[in-house]
């Protein structure tokens, strides 16, 4: 047993105890790493180590070329991950109406559906152009053709050009495209199990997996999740000695509904559990790209033994209504792409087309940047709105993604609030959709993905009662 701790874990330590103290209170700025590294005897390394930790743990956030600043205190506490010795066998999945309902509203992440969104960013209004050219531009019958199952060359070399700046080089021949996010996913698990296999998920997780699950007849043991930093490799071990587990579905990358960001440490760990199993590991990458300060790496780019299934789409950074996602199939390639074929038969020409013109021109890279400084702002607000509902409340504080996932008392059950929500046209996503054990009675995911005009506001307001918080 270790006698003293490392020594960026007493800097943290020290950072967390004078925020408490309030000798920085939210938004003041830290000491410069040079200075912290001055004041406290430490090395340039151990500095960021330990404010890398504090970011992680929502405390503080960095801004580029302006240093770290504080988002919270340590008392506002984010939700408690599940305990490992909580898991559940491995059981069939049933996936509650809720999630239709909400479907039909189409108010995945929007609390006010019905309220009006505003004009379209400048990102959109030139996409809609590009893919207007692209479709102009069809010509000598080619409407009367399928596109190649594999997908459109042109946009397959923008995504690999995308990918290498993300510290992964793919060919474009190792790349499909689909029909978004969720026919890629349901491609891999085609692709990787069959009927009965066991799929471990984080917990909670993504809604749209146990959909999969259930439509494919396969078993789901839920692996508990931080909400910091992904799913607890601790548990997924004792999962993986415990049940024959045939592929682990995870989001490295600002996991829904938390935010959560997996550290490079646990996605070795996860790589090596996979290989010591034989797990095809899935991973749902989309979100990534929403990331505030940085975009990490694809956990697909730490992958030497050809077992990661990348999947991900535009719809989180770009458009939900584009419907253009893509998979690399790692060594069941092959297979996905005849699975592609027989799932969707081809892509649509001009829209992949468009799309990629709209990328190698430099509009995508434009409206990542705008985007991703609005959804700060956006998070930034949300918090704040529920710092001032002056109830006990666990909350995350993610660095990237559309959505905080709340904690709310003991007792409190969103899902009976659904209904006398819907009657002032407010559509909650109560946290019992993210576990098919019926976890998280008390948990809330609320997005950001929408700007917070009055009518959001007021709706936003109006919850602590739909609640019975208050």
């Amino acid at each position: 047993m270790r006698k003293a701790p490392y020594h960026y874990e007493a800097l943290e330590t020290w950072l967390l105890e004078q925020i408490r103290a309030g000798r920085w209170r939210p938004g003041d700025r830290l000491p410069s790493i040079r200075a912290l590294c001055a004041q406290q005897g430490r090395s340039k390394v151990t500095v960021l180590h330990a404010l890398h930790r504090l970011e992680a743990r929502g405390v503080v956030e960095a801004y580029p070329k302006a240093g770290y600043f504080v988002t919270t205190t340590p008392d506002d506490a984010p939700p408690r991950p599940q305990a490992a010795g909580q898991i559940s066998a491995p059981l069939p999945v049933t996936v509650s109406d809720l999630f239709l309902d909400i479907m039909r509203r189409s108010a995945a992440f929007d609390l006010l559906p019905d309220a009006p969104s505003g004009e379209p960013p400048p990102g959109i209004v030139a996409l809609n152009r590009a893919i207007g050219r692209a479709l102009r531009r069809q010509r000598d019958g080619q409407f009367q053709y399928y596109d190649e199952p594999m997908g459109h060359l042109s946009l397959r070399e923008q995504l690999a050009s995308q990918a290498a700046r993300r510290g992964w080089r793919v060919s474009p021949d190792r790349l499909c495209i689909t029909s978004g996010c969720q026919h890629a996913l349901f491609l891999a698990l085609m692709a990787t199990c069959r009927a009965g296999d066991v799929v471990a998920v984080e917990s909670p997780g993504f809604y749209g997996v146990l959909q999969l699950l259930e439509q494919l007849d396969l078993r789901v043991v839920e692996v508990p999740t931080s909400p910091e930093t992904g799913m607890d490799m601790a548990a997924l071990a004792e999962v993986l000695e415990r049940w024959p587990v045939r592929a682990c579905v995870v989001s490295p990358a600002f996991a829904t509904p938390g935010g959560a960001l997996m550290p490079d440490a646990a996605r070795r760990q996860l790589l090596d559990l996979a290989g010591r199993h034989d797990l095809a590991v899935i991973e749902d990458d989309i979100y990534a790209e929403t990331g505030f300060a940085q975009v990490p790496d694809p956990l697909k780019a730490l992958d030497r033994d050809d077992r990661v299934i990348l999947c991900g789409s535009f719809s989180k950074s770009l458009s939900r209504d584009l419907r253009l996602g893509w998979i690399s199939g790692a060594r069941w390639h092959r297979q996905i792409l005849h699975l592609k074929l027989v799932t969707q038969l081809a892509s649509s020409r001009y829209l992949q087309q468009g799309v990629a013109e709209f990328m190698e021109d430099g509009g995508y890279a434009a409206h990542l940047r705008r985007q991703r400084g609005l959804l700060r702002e956006r998070r930034d607000r949300l918090l704040s709105m529920l710092r001032d509902w002056r109830v006990p409340v666990r909350m995350t504080q993610p660095q990237g993604g559309l959505a905080v996932w709340l904690e709310l008392p003991e007792g409190v059950d969103t899902l009976t609030a659904y209904s006398k929500a819907l009657q002032e046209g407010i559509v909650l996503t109560p946290g019992s959709l993210f576990s098919a054990v019926g976890a998280f009675s008390n948990g809330l995911r609320i997005s950001f993905a929408h700007a917070w005009d009055e009518e959001r506001r007021t709706a936003l307001g109006r919850l602590p009662a739909l609640l019975e918080l208050v």
